[in-house]
Protein backbone atom coordinates (compact mmCIF):
# COMPACT_ATOMS: atom_id res chain seq x y z
CA UNK A 1 0.00 0.00 0.00
CA UNK A 2 1.21 3.83 -0.58
CA UNK A 3 2.39 5.73 2.22
CA UNK A 4 -0.28 8.24 1.41
CA UNK A 5 -2.89 5.42 0.87
CA UNK A 6 -2.04 3.99 4.56
CA UNK A 7 -2.07 7.84 5.79
CA UNK A 8 -5.46 8.32 4.10
CA UNK A 9 -7.13 4.65 5.34
CA UNK A 10 -6.09 4.49 8.98
CA UNK A 11 -9.36 5.01 10.74
CA UNK A 12 -10.26 4.15 14.80
CA UNK A 13 -12.16 0.58 14.30
CA UNK A 14 -13.71 -1.24 17.68
CA UNK A 15 -15.61 -3.44 16.02
CA UNK A 16 -13.55 -7.20 15.57
CA UNK A 17 -13.60 -10.53 14.13
CA UNK A 18 -12.24 -13.15 15.65
CA UNK A 19 -9.90 -14.15 13.15
CA UNK A 20 -6.49 -14.10 14.80
CA UNK A 21 -3.23 -12.64 13.58
CA UNK A 22 -0.45 -14.48 12.62
CA UNK A 23 2.54 -13.52 15.37
CA UNK A 24 5.26 -12.31 12.39
CA UNK A 25 2.51 -9.92 11.23
CA UNK A 26 2.58 -8.57 14.61
CA UNK A 27 5.98 -8.44 14.52
CA UNK A 28 6.32 -6.38 11.86
CA UNK A 29 3.84 -3.89 13.50
CA UNK A 30 6.31 -3.45 16.41
CA UNK A 31 9.11 -3.28 14.43
CA UNK A 32 7.43 -0.08 12.74
CA UNK A 33 6.77 1.60 15.78
CA UNK A 34 10.91 1.18 17.30
CA UNK A 35 11.42 3.13 13.89
CA UNK A 36 9.71 6.16 15.61
CA UNK A 37 12.01 9.10 16.92
CA UNK A 38 12.70 8.87 20.10
CA UNK A 39 14.15 11.65 22.34
CA UNK A 40 17.45 10.34 23.98
CA UNK A 41 17.89 7.43 20.97
CA UNK A 42 17.54 4.64 23.31
CA UNK A 43 14.13 3.57 22.18
CA UNK A 44 13.31 2.51 25.85
CA UNK A 45 9.75 1.00 24.37
CA UNK A 46 8.34 -2.33 25.69
CA UNK A 47 5.47 -4.28 24.63
CA UNK A 48 3.20 -6.50 26.37
CA UNK A 49 1.63 -9.31 23.68
CA UNK A 50 -1.66 -10.60 25.17
CA UNK A 51 -3.49 -12.76 22.88
CA UNK A 52 -4.63 -15.50 25.84
CA UNK A 53 -8.49 -14.88 26.10
CA UNK A 54 -8.63 -15.22 29.93
CA UNK A 55 -5.55 -13.02 30.05
CA UNK A 56 -6.93 -10.20 28.31
CA UNK A 57 -10.12 -10.92 30.82
CA UNK A 58 -7.71 -10.61 33.64
CA UNK A 59 -5.78 -7.33 32.19
CA UNK A 60 -8.75 -5.46 31.81
CA UNK A 61 -11.00 -6.31 34.87
CA UNK A 62 -10.86 -2.63 35.83
CA UNK A 63 -12.82 -1.49 32.57
CA UNK A 64 -16.69 -0.98 33.08
CA UNK A 65 -18.03 -3.51 31.10
CA UNK A 66 -21.27 -2.18 30.39
CA UNK A 67 -22.18 1.79 30.35
CA UNK A 68 -25.12 3.10 29.98
CA UNK A 69 -26.57 5.60 26.92
CA UNK A 70 -27.29 8.11 29.97
CA UNK A 71 -23.95 8.27 31.04
CA UNK A 72 -23.03 8.89 27.62
CA UNK A 73 -24.83 11.66 27.14
CA UNK A 74 -24.31 12.98 30.70
CA UNK A 75 -20.57 13.18 29.12
CA UNK A 76 -21.42 14.36 25.78
CA UNK A 77 -23.44 17.66 28.25
CA UNK A 78 -20.89 18.29 30.86
CA UNK A 79 -17.82 18.41 28.07
CA UNK A 80 -20.10 20.62 25.82
CA UNK A 81 -19.53 18.42 22.90
CA UNK A 82 -21.47 19.89 19.96
CA UNK A 83 -20.09 19.29 17.03
CA UNK A 84 -21.89 16.12 15.20
CA UNK A 85 -19.27 14.14 14.55
CA UNK A 86 -17.40 14.38 17.91
CA UNK A 87 -20.70 13.31 19.72
CA UNK A 88 -21.22 10.26 16.98
CA UNK A 89 -17.47 9.27 17.56
CA UNK A 90 -18.02 9.57 21.68
CA UNK A 91 -21.48 7.76 21.53
CA UNK A 92 -19.80 4.97 19.56
CA UNK A 93 -16.40 4.61 21.61
CA UNK A 94 -17.64 5.29 25.46
CA UNK A 95 -20.15 2.35 25.31
CA UNK A 96 -17.64 -0.21 23.60
CA UNK A 97 -14.00 0.59 25.77
CA UNK A 98 -14.29 -3.00 27.05
CA UNK A 99 -16.03 -4.60 24.17
CA UNK A 100 -13.15 -3.38 21.89
CA UNK A 101 -10.10 -4.18 23.96
CA UNK A 102 -11.57 -7.80 25.16
CA UNK A 103 -12.82 -8.90 21.52
CA UNK A 104 -9.92 -8.25 19.97
CA UNK A 105 -7.21 -10.99 18.48
CA UNK A 106 -4.29 -9.42 20.25
CA UNK A 107 -3.79 -7.00 22.88
CA UNK A 108 -0.87 -5.11 22.88
CA UNK A 109 0.48 -2.98 26.14
CA UNK A 110 2.88 -0.29 25.25
CA UNK A 111 5.23 0.89 27.66
CA UNK A 112 7.91 3.60 28.11
CA UNK A 113 10.91 4.43 30.62
CA UNK A 114 9.48 7.55 32.38
CA UNK A 115 12.54 9.62 34.54
CA UNK A 116 10.65 11.71 37.27
CA UNK A 117 7.01 11.66 38.31
CA UNK A 118 5.27 12.47 35.03
CA UNK A 119 1.99 14.34 36.38
CA UNK A 120 5.11 16.91 38.82
CA UNK A 121 7.21 18.19 35.68
CA UNK A 122 8.38 21.77 36.11
CA UNK A 123 9.14 22.19 32.05
CA UNK A 124 8.02 20.59 29.14
CA UNK A 125 10.93 19.13 28.11
CA UNK A 126 10.51 17.06 30.71
CA UNK A 127 7.93 15.49 28.89
CA UNK A 128 9.89 13.88 26.09
CA UNK A 129 9.73 10.36 26.85
CA UNK A 130 5.90 10.63 27.20
CA UNK A 131 5.81 12.56 23.34
CA UNK A 132 8.11 9.82 22.00
CA UNK A 133 6.33 6.90 22.83
CA UNK A 134 2.88 8.02 21.33
CA UNK A 135 5.51 8.57 17.94
CA UNK A 136 6.02 5.18 18.03
CA UNK A 137 2.05 4.20 18.90
CA UNK A 138 1.35 6.32 15.82
CA UNK A 139 3.76 4.15 13.53
CA UNK A 140 1.59 0.65 15.12
CA UNK A 141 -1.39 2.09 13.91
CA UNK A 142 -0.01 2.98 10.21
CA UNK A 143 1.75 -0.10 10.31
CA UNK A 144 -1.27 -2.17 10.98
CA UNK A 145 -3.57 -0.31 8.63
CA UNK A 146 -0.92 -1.29 6.10
CA UNK A 147 -1.01 -5.00 6.43
CA UNK A 148 -4.64 -5.06 6.42
CA UNK A 149 -5.36 -4.76 10.24
CA UNK A 150 -7.76 -2.47 11.94
CA UNK A 151 -6.63 -1.05 15.82
CA UNK A 152 -7.85 1.35 18.43
CA UNK A 153 -6.72 2.29 22.13
CA UNK A 154 -7.92 3.27 25.25
CA UNK A 155 -6.16 5.82 27.92
CA UNK A 156 -5.99 3.77 31.25
CA UNK A 157 -8.26 5.84 33.56
CA UNK A 158 -8.61 6.01 37.55
CA UNK A 159 -7.08 2.02 39.41
CA UNK A 160 -6.47 0.78 35.75
CA UNK A 161 -2.74 1.38 35.58
CA UNK A 162 -2.00 0.37 39.67
CA UNK A 163 -4.36 -3.09 38.61
CA UNK A 164 -1.49 -3.56 35.21
CA UNK A 165 1.42 -3.14 37.52
CA UNK A 166 -0.16 -5.87 39.92
CA UNK A 167 -1.04 -8.11 37.19
CA UNK A 168 2.36 -7.74 34.88
CA UNK A 169 4.86 -7.07 37.57
CA UNK A 170 6.36 -4.53 34.85
CA UNK A 171 9.06 -2.65 36.51
CA UNK A 172 7.85 0.55 38.50
CA UNK A 173 9.79 3.19 36.31
CA UNK A 174 7.55 2.19 33.41
CA UNK A 175 4.46 3.56 32.12
CA UNK A 176 1.63 1.91 29.98
CA UNK A 177 0.30 5.35 28.07
CA UNK A 178 -2.56 3.39 26.80
CA UNK A 179 -3.95 -0.18 25.79
CA UNK A 180 -3.95 -1.06 21.69
CA UNK A 181 -6.30 -3.55 20.68
CA UNK A 182 -5.21 -4.90 17.47
CA UNK A 183 -7.66 -7.54 15.24
CA UNK A 184 -9.23 -7.56 11.81
CA UNK A 185 -12.64 -5.31 11.40
CA UNK A 186 -15.89 -6.91 11.46
CA UNK A 187 -17.69 -6.20 8.61
CA UNK A 188 -20.41 -3.86 10.18
CA UNK A 189 -17.70 -2.03 11.74
CA UNK A 190 -18.31 1.24 12.47
CA UNK A 191 -16.35 3.88 10.62
CA UNK A 192 -16.17 7.51 12.59
CA UNK A 193 -17.37 10.03 10.03
CA UNK A 194 -14.08 12.58 9.89
CA UNK A 195 -14.13 16.48 10.02
CA UNK A 196 -11.95 17.12 7.14
CA UNK A 197 -9.57 19.81 7.34
CA UNK A 198 -8.09 21.96 3.80
CA UNK A 199 -4.37 22.62 5.24
CA UNK A 200 -4.35 25.43 3.40
CA UNK A 201 -5.99 27.23 6.22
CA UNK A 202 -3.84 26.13 8.85
CA UNK A 203 -0.88 26.90 7.47
CA UNK A 204 1.01 30.06 8.84
CA UNK A 205 3.69 31.07 6.95
CA UNK A 206 6.17 32.95 8.58
CA UNK A 207 3.84 33.95 11.72
CA UNK A 208 0.46 33.64 12.63
CA UNK A 209 -1.18 36.46 11.14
Amino acid sequence: MDFYDVINSRRTIRDFTTEPIDMEIIKRVLSAGLKAPTHDHMRDWEFVVITDRKKIASVLEKIPVNVSKEFVENIIKSWELNDPCQQFGYRDAIPKQYEMLSKSACLILPFYKQKGDLFKLTKISSLNAFASVWCCIENIFLAATAEGLAATMRIPLDDESSHIAEILKHPQDYIMPCYIALGYAAPDAVVIPQNERNIKDKIHLNTWK
